[in-house]
This record gives C-alpha cells, structure tokens and sequence, in this order.
C-alpha cells in the first residue's frame, strides 16, 4: 500500500508534443522508484502558455517541462527564474514550489555535460578550443555549460553570421563569432565539435562538413538523436575520433527535473537507455 499523500503529475508542454520520448524516460523513473502519478504529453500552444502554467498548482501538477516553442514565452510567465535560465534566455523545467509560485529552470547545459562526462569521461572542456555549429537556443545553453566548465574558446559557426555575433556579445570574449563558410577550417586544433543544429536529424537537410582538419583526438558531438548514430556522428568514428551521441543530453537533463518534482535524484541507466532507443 503507497503511503504518498497524493498522486504525483507532471508533464511535458509544446505544440508538436506527442513525439517527445520526456513522458516515456520520467514514467519508467516513476514506476522504478515506487512513485504513483504520471508524466503526460501537453499539447500547448505559445498563447496559451501563460493559462496553462498557472493552472498547475491548483490541478497539483509538480511542474512541466517545456519544449519548443515555449522555452523563451516562459521567461515572461513565471515568478521566479534561475540565474543560469536567465543567462540562456530559455526556461526547459518549470517547478510548482510550495507557496505555489513558478520556478524556471534550464537543465539542458547540465544534460549536456553529463552526457559528455557519461560517454567521455576524460574529455576536459579545457583542454582546447570548442567548435560549435549553429546559434539556436540548444547553443545557448551548452556555450553556458562548457563556459561553466572552464572552456578558453568557443568558435561559433552559424548560418546567420549575425545570429552568432549577438551570442558572442551576450556570452563574452571566449566566443568567437564565425561565417558558416569557416566551420572547417575552425577545426584546426579543436578538442571538441557539436553539432547544435537540426541538420542530419530524420526530415531535415543533411549536415555537410568535412573533418580533415580535425584532430583524431578531438571528441564529436552532435544533439541530434533520431537517427542516433548520425551521419557525422559515422564519419567521425570512421576517422578514429570519440564520439557522443545526443540522446544523453535528453536522459541527463530530465535527472533534475525529477529530482525538483519528486524528491528523488534517479540514475541513467543502460536498462533506461535501452528502453529509450528501442522507441528512437
């Protein structure tokens, strides 16, 4: 017999949603811990956000997460924001706290490193320049998490030279703003690569880079994870560098979500991992 004093809830708010694997993840952790309640899917649209949000606390919802389009809405919405939220511009965990005012939070820097650390445990975000492809909001925040780890430079390549040069004003003088025409000669002498776009992802533009100048010991990293092993993610591998595939970030970020809402810090396991990939 449960002894909880009511049934957990929370959720994950976006228009699409129903793709999202976040209820799949946070409902195998529910039932792994002995936790009643359930994670659902929340189809919401952007001018809806603000209704949705507040209803919360009353329908007893521990908190959601947000995904595209609602990340930067939520910034205006909710009571209280973390620093590091502000500093990314983007809210991807909303809390419900105990006076029932609105936390936000953004654990996708924390995702990511974990994932890295996961994957590649002696890669250090010190040990040379990073390069970055795309200034998006999942840019944001790992700039924000390599930054918070001690990273010297970041070389920013975008499509927009624009979009770039605005990150590097907001984060400082260790971004370095670059045409999308320079992202392979920005290889030369970069411990690390992530591809922070949507390029290579099932239904979108493949990502086209050549990697000749990339040192075999650098680490690549893309946060695209369906397909998993994508194509840059295959090229590197097949040139003898590291590889980290972007469901790790996914897995990682909803580990504090969890523990804010529930009380209980859960593991990424192979078993959870496993589970995840089989509905890729």
């Amino acid at each position: 017999m449960s002894h909880q004093k009511r049934y957990l809830l929370a959720g994950v708010m976006g228009s699409p949603i129903m793709h999202s694997r976040s209820p799949g993840i946070h409902n195998l952790w529910l039932a792994e811990h002995g936790l009643i309640g359930h994670y659902a899917p929340l189809l919401i649209e952007p001018a809806g956000l603000e209704k949705a949000l507040r209803a919360l606390a009353p329908l007893g919802f521990s908190g959601v997460n947000l995904t595209i389009p609602l990340k930067e809405l939520a910034l205006d919405i909710v009571d209280r924001i973390d620093p590091l939220a502000q500093r990314i511009g983007a809210i991807n965990c909303v809390v419900v706290g105990a006076d029932g005012a609105l936390e936000g939070y953004n654990y996708d820097a924390f995702g990511f490193i974990e994932s890295l650390r996961e994957q590649a445990p002696d890669w250090r975000a010190d040990s040379g320049p990073c390069v970055l492809l795309g200034a998006g909001g999942a840019s944001r925040a790992i700039i924000a998490g390599l930054l918070g780890e001690g990273a010297t430079e970041i070389r920013l390549a975008n499509r927009t030279l624009e979009r770039a040069q605005s990150l590097a004003a907001e984060f400082g003088s260790k971004v370095k703003p670059l045409d999308w025409r320079e992202r392979e000669a920005a290889l030369g002498g970069a411990s690390l690569l992530v591809n922070c776009t949507s390029m290579g992802m099932v239904g979108q533009p493949s990502l086209e880079i050549a990697l000749d100048d990339l040192p075999t010991g650098a680490l690549v990293s893309d946060i695209v994870y369906v397909p998993l092993e994508t194509q840059l993610l295959a090229n590197a591998r097949a040139r003898g560098n590291a590889a980290v595939d972007g469901l790790g970030m996914l897995l990682h970020q909803a580990r504090p979500a969890f523990h804010k809402w529930f009380g209980v810090l859960p593991d990424v396991t192979p078993a959870l991992r496993k589970a995840i990939e089989a509905n890729l």
